[in-house]
């Protein structure tokens, strides 16, 4: 098993175990192409340690297929790693039950729900890791407030890992996240009019 080195080892009082089990806050933005692909990548790795894991989808719409869901949602119901329970914008959220039904409901409405469950979540230790795929975009527009998102991170309990997809992340999210990648845009073939194909966008 490959042992990554620290650059930096800090003095803060905490054993090389304890620092290595430290619950993480992941941000993947930037224009380029792989970032939730990149986070399902870490679901898969939780999966396979057994941890259960809360998908939450905040701006494709619910009607829209992605290849990892499927794959997670059979491992998940596996039984040989951790559980995978997958929520979408337009399904599944708790606003169902609140009187918030599909399209009466505005987009910006879905989406503070959808926060609103995560917080739940997260004060009930559901899951160990979240994907909260493309939920930089309601920080970026202003629906979910960034300082409450980050004071709720902070203060999660337990070993919960956090990974946030999605461009335009605020500088406030990237400046207290653990991990941050920023994914740049080489080449994509849409760059010459070819359209998403199947295996490769979903």
């Amino acid at each position: 098993m490959p042992q990554g080195q620290p650059s930096v080892v800090p003095d803060d009082g905490l054993t090389t175990r304890q620092r290595r089990n430290r619950p993480l806050v992941v941000v993947h933005t930037g224009i380029g192409k792989g970032k939730s692909t990149a986070a399902f990548g870490l679901a898969l790795r939780a999966w396979n340690q057994g941890w259960p894991i809360g998908v939450f989808q905040f701006v494709k719409s619910a009607k829209w297929k992605v290849g990892e869901e499927r794959a997670l949602r059979v491992l998940g119901d596996s039984g040989e790693g951790g559980t995978v329970a997958w929520h979408k914008m337009g399904e599944g959220w708790s606003w169902v039950q609140r009187g918030l039904q599909g399209d009466n409901a505005t987009n910006e409405e879905k989406a503070r729900e959808g926060w609103e469950q995560v917080k739940r979540d997260l004060a009930a230790e559901t899951y160990q890791l979240y994907v909260l795929d493309e939920f930089a975009y309601p920080m970026h527009w202003g629906w979910v407030d960034t300082d409450e998102v980050i004071s709720v991170l902070r203060d999660r309990p337990g070993t919960q890992h956090v990974v946030i997809t999605g461009r335009n992340a605020p500088a406030e999210l990237v400046d207290f996240a653990d991990l941050v990648t920023d994914m740049s845009k080489v080449k994509h073939p849409m760059d010459v009019g070819q359209k998403g194909q199947r295996g490769i966008e979903w």
